[in-house]
């Protein structure tokens, strides 16, 4: 007879006997039980009377995404066989080399021109892609809606679990579509014309539209102007009634859409645009496309305020019955920076959008802000994307610059959930390579990482604040602290919301993480999180039985073997087991 210890708390304040040994804080009642199962392990049980599922909801440490506002989960279990889902290329990954060759940080692609067709999707798809990202300042809602029915396509015949993130345009100063061309060269000493003017015939030679109405009257001779971050750079020379003339100081590609912002003697001008709302009403538009296609996420530009964040997350759960699509703020401006604490806990992941963000700080603080904003974000449980030009060398050329590999080396090592190409992957001429060199430089890194046992010792706040929550926090702690300290394959957690498959992801274990939920929905948001290998499997409230039927899937199709050391937990019975594979 195999024994466990369970930890009952009937409610929420523990009723202690009165014994020699009793304490104020806590006791613990100690009872054996048999187990039917034949599995080789040493169990651990802490059960909370309260379903984890619904408290956990109430905490702010718990990713919203997950619930819907009244606490309940957002999400039904899908109606499938008894099989389990999983993509093909982790299934042969996992068969040739085993359990430690799986990639732990997640790989977003930005679709565009070069990757919209369903051919190069799956080819992205099998070097990695995590998630696509759909970027509304480009293209048309027809046009985004054939790229997610292609995805959707891609994770339907081939099991993959590639997430939609739709990222919006957000209501700074833009440039237009340059007349329909897919970009324009300024080059040094040129001398261009931005204006508000709308054109009903051919776009003038060298002059370029401007979304904002008060750009005429806001800025001033000797304005610096930055577009796309400061990939192009003009001096503004006069201005002419709606009409602006520049010349161009630093050469470079104009793209359409770009953003722009504007520097007066060193400092930015941030007044120009300060009444315009976070949300423009494209946005709002965009978002109810969004929400009929069923996109997984949404990224929000340029994001002063958590309130804009909460307003949106309400309007979301109003409209898409259930709120279950995540909401990530990019943080791209100082009013993002001054409020980040705030704006990441009413989000559910935060994205360091590097080129807008290195156009509103001096270029020397961005390395600082992208690490603070990766520690807070670890921090509060939220996962976060390093973008803007890791690779952007590589829209032009088949080889990354040594520069290049080493940001993303470091974004790797600052332990980042996800890294993200733009233009590289969008309208690149070497998209597959650019994603080859992401993923051979975050496996390099993280073999690198365990190779000198750097085991994560980044302490991690408390963040839960109702009982279950906190019951939830021990065991994932634990469980990461147990795999480092055993050296186990791999960390099992059944989840139905995904709440504590994030929790063992904060942690960053030194092994995979296998994320099991009876969820489609949930096991394409989970994809996002670092370590995190989703499966979709139907599972009940019964460990026993949910293992050994894991066990019994996973073996048949080679991904595991007998003997393999497995540490399982579950936000069902909040429980956690360490077991040999039978």
């Amino acid at each position: 007879m195999s024994h466990s210890i369970q930890f009952s708390t009937p409610s929420r304040t523990l009723h202690l006997p009165h014994t020699p040994l009793h304490r104020p804080l806590s006791s613990f009642s100690f009872r054996p039980f048999p187990l039917t199962s034949t599995l080789n392990h040493t169990s651990l049980r802490l059960r909370a009377s309260s379903s984890p599922d619904s408290s956990s909801s109430s905490s702010s440490s718990s990713p919203s995404l997950l619930h819907s506002p009244n606490g309940t989960p957002a999400v039904k279990p899908d109606d499938k066989s008894t099989g389990i889902d999983v993509d093909t290329v982790t299934e042969a990954e996992l068969k040739e080399n085993g359990f430690r060759s799986t990639r732990r940080t997640k790989l977003i692609c930005t679709i565009g021109p070069a990757t919209c067709g369903f051919d190069q999707l799956e080819a992205l798809a099998e070097g990695g892609m995590n998630v696509a990202r759909l970027n509304m300042c480009h293209g048309t809602r027809d046009w985004h809606r054939g790229v997610i029915r292609s995805v959707r396509r891609l994770n339907e015949e081939k099991g993959f679990a590639v997430a939609i993130m739709m990222d919006t345009e957000g209501s700074e100063i833009h440039m237009g579509d340059l007349g329909g061309d897919a970009s324009a060269k300024a080059e040094d000493g040129e001398v261009w014309t931005f204006t508000v003017r709308a054109f009903d015939a051919s776009r003038p030679e060298r002059t370029i539209s401007v979304s904002y109405d008060g750009f005429a009257e806001d800025v001033r001779v000797g304005d610096e102007l930055l577009v796309d971050g400061g990939m192009v750079r003009f001096e503004v020379i006069e201005k002419i009634g709606p009409d602006v003339k520049c010349l161009c100081t630093d050469p470079g590609l104009l793209l359409p859409r770009a953003n722009l912002t504007f520097w007066r003697d060193g400092s930015l001008v941030r007044e120009r645009n300060a009444m315009l709302p976070t949300i423009s009403s494209k946005d709002w538009l965009d978002i109810d496309f969004g929400i009929a296609e069923g996109v997984d996420f949404i990224a929000v530009s340029f994001v002063k305020s958590a309130e804009v964040i909460n307003h949106l997350k309400s309007y979301l759960a109003a409209r898409s019955g259930g709120g279950d699509i995540g909401v990530i703020a990019k943080i791209e401006s100082i009013d993002s920076l001054t409020n980040l604490e705030e704006i990441i806990l009413a989000s559910d992941g935060a994205m360091v959008a590097r080129g807008d963000l290195g156009a509103q700080i001096p270029l020397e603080q961005v390395p600082a802000a992208q690490q603070r904003i990766v520690k807070v974000c670890r921090a509060l449980n939220r996962p976060v994307i390093v973008a803007s030009q890791l690779l952007e060398s590589m829209i032009e050329y088949p080889t990354p610059t040594r520069a290049e590999v080493a940001d993303v080396s470091e974004a790797v090592r600052q332990r980042s959930d996800a890294l993200m190409l733009s233009g590289e992957s969008a309208m690149g001429q070497f998209p597959d390579k650019a994603l080859t060199v992401l993923r051979s430089v975050s496996l390099r890194i993280e073999r690198w990482w365990r190779e000198e046992k750097r085991y994560e010792a980044t302490p991690l706040p408390a963040i839960g604040s109702a009982f279950s929550d906190k019951i939830s926090e021990e065991i994932c702690n634990s469980a990461a602290k147990m795999a480092n300290n055993l050296g186990v394959d791999a960390v099992f957690v059944y989840t139905k919301n995904g709440h504590m498959a994030s929790l063992v992801s904060r942690c960053r274990p030194d092994c995979p993480i296998f994320a099991f939920t009876n969820t489609t929905s949930v096991r394409r948001r989970l994809n996002l999180q670092w370590g995190l290998i989703p499966f979709r499997l139907s599972f009940s409230e019964d460990m026993e039985s949910n293992l050994n039927k894991t066990f019994s899937l996973l073996k048949s199709r080679g991904m595991i073997k007998s003997g393999d050391l497995v540490v399982a937990v579950s936000d069902m019975l909040q429980s956690i087991q360490v077991m040999n594979v039978p």
